[in-house]
């Protein structure tokens, strides 16, 4: 029988976590050792509403967690300042992370690359977990080779700290591989409003918007003479991330270095 890959879950009463532990719950060669909160330490999460029967304790320190648990794999879905703080406790543990939180500056992904390939483990920071987000953001770099104007557009939920998100920041940084770059727009180009033009990435824009009623929906628009070339995304729930989480954790097992974005591994 093959062994179960023994997983802690850090974030798993948000939005992200719950699906999370119940893909986790759903998959045979997956266990859930334990969970990371930033309450109710001590508790069973069969304890919390919505967690019915699943009996797995919960730590509110990361350190004490990996002292008394063993595991294989951190499920990070939680916000980048904790994010950080346990990928990095987790790699110094020998655990392999799994990171759906955005925000980490390079030096930071840079600290945690070192860290990883010190310990020779794997880990996985991915600023979007849905293989379709994963693959409009490798079309849009195709695209970029032929078309050398573009926006972005990101568009989430009004509850979303980060702004540009880590997936629009990302997909600017895989066009600008294949763009050739430059100044978008009229060279005397004004904005009354401070702002209106959006964040400039090598002469590209990007846009955040921030509304009720939005999970997480991005469009590359690639304008040429007479056309119009659009790329869309859109997450309706977050089940639509869980696909890439399951793949992640099964890829990070092989890992010996950090790898940022799904694109690394899926072909």
């Amino acid at each position: 029988m093959e062994k179960k890959i023994k997983i802690v879950v850090a974030g798993p009463r948000g939005r992200m976590g719950y699906e999370a532990v119940k893909m986790i719950e759903s998959a045979s060669q997956f266990e859930l050792v334990a969970v990371l909160d930033r309450k109710n330490d001590g508790m069973s999460l069969g304890d919390i509403e919505g967690f019915t029967n699943i009996n797995v304790p919960i730590f509110t320190n990361v350190e004490q967690c990996f002292q008394q648990v063993e595991a294989d794999v951190l499920v990070d879905l939680t916000v980048p300042e904790t994010g950080y703080v346990h990928t990095k406790t987790a790699l110094q543990y020998g655990v392999r992370p799994v990171v759906g939180t955005t925000g980490f500056t390079k030096e930071q992904l840079e600290e945690l690359k070192q860290l990883a390939e010190e310990k020779g483990i794997g880990c996985i920071i991915a600023p979007n977990f849905a293989i379709g987000a994963i693959l409009m953001m490798k079309f849009s770099e195709m695209a970029a080779k032929y078309f050398h104007d573009v926006e972005i557009i990101e568009m989430h939920h009004d509850q979303k700290l980060d702004a540009p998100s880590g997936t629009a920041v990302k997909t600017a940084e895989m066009i600008a591989v294949n763009r050739q770059e430059k100044k978008q727009g009229h060279t005397d180009e004004k904005e009354m409003m401070q702002g209106a033009r959006g964040a400039d990435y090598d002469g590209m824009r990007v846009h955040s918007v921030r509304l009720p009623g939005l999970v997480a929906h991005q469009q590359v628009m690639f304008g040429a003479d007479g056309q119009l070339l659009t790329i869309r995304h859109d997450s309706f729930n977050r089940a639509s991330f869980m696909s890439g989480v399951k793949v992640s954790v099964e890829t990070v097992m092989s890992l010996t270095t950090l790898v940022y974005g799904l694109e690394h591994i899926i072909d």
